[in-house]
């Protein structure tokens, strides 16, 4: 448990700082979340290559192995940073400002950090972003919310992602928007398909909104 609080508080220490680094550079950052396989890079690569004209985007990608997720992101011309966590379920803030210092971003820009794929452990560690956008798609469990309460909790807006597969799936809208308000009432939703483009301009409002708050 002693363990447990020294890494969290070294943990909030550097988040501190990089809120910090966010504030004196008026940049948004969004640190995206979900479990693996809701489609969290697809909605990702979509947005920044329907949105890049229009804002200036950087990106942190962060997993336990591989480039695959960082290669796609390149691919689409928006800076990028892997970080491999290895045996590690979550991004820390200190490997977010390691990160930063390889991106350079410049003033007012839009920054993304990809988590790693769960809805636990990065519940616990705060990076220092403006935003966290929890995603959850129609292929998995619409009782999400109250099996992963800290997560959606900490969020401040929901991506329902897959909509486009309503039709062939057992999944109620309605229901997991009901868990996630059981535990935090406050919580925003999005209905999107990052296939079809379904609801994508209501989230790119959504940032573009979030981002013009800060000036």
């Amino acid at each position: 448990m002693e363990l447990e609080q020294n890494i969290l508080h070294h943990n909030q220490l550097l988040a501190e700082r990089n809120r910090g680094y966010f504030a004196a550079k008026n940049m948004l950052a969004v640190n995206l979340v979900s479990s693996p396989g809701s489609g969290k890079t697809s909605v990702l690569e979509r947005t920044l290559r329907d949105m890049k004209e229009r804002a200036d985007f950087y990106v942190i990608e962060g997993d336990q192995q591989t480039f695959n997720d960082a290669d796609r992101i390149d691919a689409v011309g928006v800076p990028v940073v892997q970080v491999n966590t290895g045996q590690g379920c979550h991004l820390e803030s200190d490997m977010v400002q390691t990160a930063l210092q390889k991106l350079k971003p410049r003033d007012n820009s839009l920054l993304f950090i990809e988590n790693v794929g769960n809805l636990v452990c990065p519940a616990m560690f705060d990076l220092g972003e403006n935003k966290r956008v929890v995603i959850i798609s129609t292929t998995e469990g619409d009782d999400k919310p109250i099996k992963y309460p800290d997560m959606f909790h900490s969020a401040q807006l929901c991506l329902i992602n897959k909509i486009d597969l309503l039709p062939y799936v057992n999944f109620d809208v309605d229901k997991a928007k009901a868990y996630a308000r059981r535990v935090n009432p406050d919580i925003e939703f999005l209905e999107v398909s990052a296939t079809v483009g379904t609801g994508l301009e209501a989230w790119y409002d959504w940032l573009l909104t979030e981002q013009q708050k800060l000036a």
